[in-house]
């Protein structure tokens, strides 16, 4: 089966690498498909510790969690990505995450920014 991230590679040799070295990753590309795949799999942990000290949203981790559990992911599809390779500090994700919830599909669009500290990539939040 393919990474929920929607990469050819299994879980295993994608996603799970990045799940288990808590999200050191090369690109903010391969940090966003790992912080999908750490929703579909409603991994709180990886996602608070991949999300920005200035941003990280500790109190909401067990609503998210909780609301990750509850709906159906699909699939993501990367639209876009700027910057945010090995030699970058910044750089961007535009992203479409389906899921199913209450009965229809839903859409999350969004424009992720990140920021690379202490030689790691980590999600600042919404882009402007």
């Amino acid at each position: 089966m393919n990474c929920y991230c929607g990469n050819d590679k299994t879980y295993q040799n994608c996603c799970e690498v990045f799940h288990l070295n808590n999200g050191k990753t090369e690109t903010v590309e391969q940090l966003m498909r790992s912080r999908y795949s750490a929703f579909v799999l409603a991994n709180g942990d990886y996602l608070m510790a991949t999300h920005h000290q200035s941003t990280r949203p500790i109190k909401e981790k067990k609503a998210i969690v909780k609301w990750a559990k509850s709906v159906q992911w699909i699939k993501l599809e990367v639209l876009e990505t700027t910057k945010g390779s090995e030699n970058d500090t910044e750089g961007t994700v535009t992203f479409n995450a389906y899921f199913f919830e209450n009965g229809k599909v839903d859409i999350i669009h969004e424009k992720s920014a990140f920021v690379k500290e202490d030689n790691r990539w980590f999600y600042l939040g919404l882009s402007e």
